[in-house]
C-alpha cells in the first residue's frame, strides 16, 4: 500500500500533467509544500525521475484492465446492429488450460 509521501507525490504529478507543465522534483515539492504535506525530500525527485520519459497523459488513457474491457465489445455489438451495413465482429475465446486439483496428485489439504 502506498504511503500518503507517494500519493501526494503522484497526485503532484497529476496537477502538473493536467496543467501542461513539465513535471520536475521542484514543481513536486512545490504543489507538496503548498498542500501542507509533510514529505521526504527524495520523494519529488523520485517522481520526477521516473516520469522524465513518460508520456503521462498517454499512459492514463491507455491503461486497460480485465474489469474495463467487458463493456467495449457489447457497445460494439450495439453499433453494427444499429447502422445494419456494418460487418458483425467476430470474437474468439481462448480455452484456458484445465488446472490439476490437489486430489489429482495424491494428496489433499487433510491428508
Amino acid at each position: 500500500m502506498a504511503s500518503n509521501q507517494e500519493l501526494a507525490c503522484v497526485y503532484a504529478a497529476l496537477i502538473l500533467q493536467d496543467d501542461e507543465v513539465a513535471i520536475t522534483g521542484e514543481k513536486i515539492a512545490t504543489l507538496l509544500k503548498a498542500a501542507n504535506v509533510e514529505f521526504e525530500p527524495y520523494w519529488p525527485g523520485l517522481f520526477a525521475k521516473a516520469l522524465e520519459r513518460v508520456d503521462v497523459k498517454n499512459l492514463i488513457t491507455s491503461v486497460s484492465s480485465g474489469a474495463g474491457s467487458g463493456p467495449a465489445p457489447a457497445a460494439a455489438a450495439a453499433a453494427p446492429a444499429a447502422g445494419g451495413a456494418a460487418p458483425a465482429a467476430e470474437t474468439k475465446k481462448k480455452e484456458e488450460p484445465k488446472e490439476e486439483s490437489d486430489d489429482d496428485m495424491g494428496f489433499g489439504l487433510f491428508d
